[in-house]
This record gives structure tokens, C-alpha cells and sequence, in this order.
């Protein structure tokens, strides 16, 4: 029985374009493959390196927006140790002895602590946008990981320690040695 012609819809004969691959195990595929996206698909050893030191480069600004949120930190809570001496602000309900008053579970404001400061909305804002484009590009930097291409996890590594060097050149001493974390952990964010 003769189906007729299918206008090319599904034909076997019709030629295939390169495709991405897709590892689940350690491999070191250069061409064909895909990173994060299929329009980031790579078709030569040219643009494989490229994409190496584009991904580098992605692992040094998630260095730098580390440092420039650690920065800003700085800043907001500076300024606002200069105006927590001028005005003190009332931080809710207080106990018959004085201490303030834990709010509760269900009653929608969160309880703060004795040492804790309200941050202004400005400051809140810039402070929140900091930490979602960090989340943001940790969580990408993950997917490239997960490629499970050698070359491209090497690249997020030698990016992260080459922004490490670049934006990480001091240290607070007291806080780290009065941290009971040390400072940096293993965490995507």
C-alpha cells in the first residue's frame, strides 16, 4: 500500500543538522556540545575556547558581585551605625522588663533580634537585586557544571579562583577569627 507523499514530514532521507549532545557522565566532547542552551551550541575548537573563557569570565563577575555585595554591606551598615546613635528607632512591643517582646509565628512580622537593625527600602532593594544576580549566576555556573564537560568545569573553577585573586586581596581578620563558620563555605549562594 503506497502512503503517498508526506511533504517531507518525517521523512528518514532529510538531512539533520549537528545536534547536542547530552553527557551525564565526565567527558571532555568538544564539538557538539551544547552549554546551557542549544543556541549556545558549539561547533568548532574556536569556539570552544571562546566559550571556555566566556565561562571564566562569568565565574570572575560572579567574583566581583561577591565583593561589590560584601562592599555595599559595608556601606549600609556603616551608615546606618551613623544614624542609629542620632535617632533609635522602636522596635515593637517590649516585655514588663524591658527586653523586646518575640513576635509570633502567625502574627506576620518576623521577631527581630537585640543586635539586628531595620534596613531602609532603598538599601533593602539594592541589597536584594545583589543577591538574586548572585543567585542567579552561581545557579548558572552550576548548569555549565553540569555538562560534566572537564574543559567547562575547569574553566568555572580556574574563573571563581581568578576572581577570587582579583576581588578577594583582603581580609577582616577579627571577623573571621570570631566566626564560628570561617568565612566561606561550599554553598551554591
Amino acid at each position: 500500500m503506497d502512503h503517498g507523499d508526506h511533504g517531507g514530514h518525517g521523512g528518514h532521507d532529510m538531512p539533520m543538522g549537528p545536534m547536542c549532545s547530552m553527557n551525564m557522565l565526565w567527558n571532555t566532547q568538544i564539538i557538539d556540545t551544547c552549554i546551557v542552551f542549544t543556541s549556545w551550541h558549539i561547533s568548532s575548537h574556536t569556539q570552544f575556547v571562546l566559550s571556555c573563557i566566556a565561562v571564566a569570565a562569568l565565574g570572575v563577575l560572579y567574583e566581583y558581585l561577591r565583593a561589590v555585595q560584601t562592599a555595599v554591606d559595608v556601606r549600609v551598615a556603616r551608615a546606618l551605625a551613623g544614624s542609629k546613635g542620632k535617632t533609635r528607632a522602636r522596635s515593637g512591643s517590649r516585655t514588663p522588663d524591658g527586653e523586646p517582646e518575640e513576635a509570633g509565628l502567625l502574627s506576620g512580622r518576623r521577631a527581630r533580634r537585640a543586635n539586628e537593625t531595620p534596613v531602609p527600602p532603598a538599601p533593602r532593594a539594592l541589597r536584594a537585586i545583589l543577591y538574586g544576580l548572585t543567585v542567579f549566576l552561581s545557579f548558572f555556573l552550576m548548569l555549565v557544571f553540569m555538562t560534566y564537560n572537564a574543559y567547562l568545569i575547569l574553566a568555572v573553577v580556574v574563573g571563581a579562583a581568578l576572581g577570587h585573586y582579583i576581588f578577594g586581596g583582603t581580609m577582616n581578620i577579627d571577623a573571621i577569627l570570631n566566626s564560628a563558620s570561617g568565612g566561606k563555605s561550599m554553598a551554591c549562594h
